[in-house]
């Protein structure tokens, strides 16, 4: 992009998702397009123009990861209103230990590739826009921080909802134009963005890639790209994959395929106690659950990956959804426990991959 391009010129083979495209009739250099949205991209722009390549990809993973955390904590801070300063501080630094260490951010955010800086990215501005919700309610920086979510994971826009209850008050109105129009330049920019690719302002490169792949026939898109049938497989990556037990050392390491969400997270329980009567709590559950659809109804189940990493779409909501819990129930020796469980399955699945390669289908 800082060469005025809008494809990449080699195709190596450690980046397989690539969509080939002919020559550039100017330049003649090969083609090949991207199928992830740009919003990573761009993002990476500036420190890569400063910095040129000392500024690596992982880099930008690492400090998107470092704030979801401090958002995350702001967002406590702002939700555990009442109470003793010292209670306050225990939830915060309890919640910042949890979107630190106890759960696949880490991970993902650790290792920085494409599949994953995207949702690192998504991550991080979903939760920007939760806590300007929650707090000063600026529609327009709300739409802009929502707007890059989307440029970053497509599949996010379905969560709008959380965010129009979030500012619905007697100017509701005015809000929603001005979160639309912070909105605005993010989805043209997409549409240009797949116009000039593809001749068409909707992604389709996902749908082109089974093609490309020579993946069409295969288990996960034999039914195209989405279709409710992936749905059960979906539920089980999610909610019933289990580590890999082997005979031989290290004895038990984690499947690329997937690892489920409560295993990966049990402090997640407490999102339960968020109390259901109130309606914030009912949105975000919404959200939660209109997102995982559409994650699950996709072909394949997001592999390779440590944990169930289509869910970091929706863990902003589940982080609030956290913080509301143990805000309402206080903090217990339990969740203390489940804490402490949930940063040693992530801190094993970080050590275990990257560090000593201990993985495998």
């Amino acid at each position: 992009m800082l060469s005025g391009k809008y494809y990449l010129t080699e195709n190596p083979p450690w980046l397989s998702e690539l969509i080939p495209a002919g020559q550039n009739k100017s330049s003649g250099e090969d083609m090949f397009y991207v199928v992830y949205p740009p919003m990573p991209a761009i993002l990476a722009m500036p420190f890569r123009f400063i910095l040129g390549n000392k500024f690596e990809q992982q880099y930008l993973a690492h400090f998107l990861g470092a704030g979801i955390v401090a958002l995350t904590m702001l967002i406590a801070w702002t939700v555990k209103r009442d109470g003793s300063p010292l209670e306050r501080k225990k939830i915060l630094i309890w919640v910042g230990l949890l979107s630190g260490f106890g759960n696949i951010i880490w991970f993902l955010s650790a290792t920085g590739s494409s599949w994953y800086l995207g949702q690192v990215s998504s991550a991080f501005f979903l939760t920007f826009a939760l806590y300007e919700s929650l707090t000063k309610k600026r529609s327009f920086l709300v739409g802009i921080f929502f707007g890059a979510a989307f440029l970053s994971r497509i599949n996010i826009f379905i969560s709008l909802p959380v965010f129009l209850y979030l500012l619905w008050d007697k100017k509701w109105f005015k809000n929603y134009l001005k979160i639309g129009l912070g909105i605005l330049p993010f989805l043209l920019l997409n549409f240009t963005y797949n116009f000039i690719r593809f001749g068409v302002v909707w992604d389709k490169a996902y749908f082109i890639l089974p093609q490309i792949l020579n993946e069409l026939n295969r288990p996960w898109f034999v039914k195209g790209v989405t279709n409710i049938a992936y749905i059960p497989s979906n539920l089980i990556a999610a909610f019933w994959s289990f580590p890999k037990i082997l005979n031989t050392p290290p004895y038990i390491e984690p499947s690329w395929s997937s690892l489920a969400i409560w295993i990966t997270t049990p402090a997640f329980i407490f999102a339960f106690f968020s109390s259901i009567k109130e309606r914030l709590t009912r949105f975000l559950w919404l959200s939660v659950l209109l997102t995982f659809l559409v994650v699950a109804m996709h072909g394949g189940t997001g592999w390779a990956q440590f944990g169930y990493r289509f869910a970091v779409d929706f863990y902003p909501f589940l982080f609030l959804l956290v913080i509301k819990g143990v805000s309402r129930t206080g903090l217990r020796w339990h969740h203390w426990l489940l804490l402490a469980l949930s940063i040693i399955v992530n801190l094993w699945g970080v050590l275990w991959i990257n560090k000593f390669g201990w993985v495998s289908f």
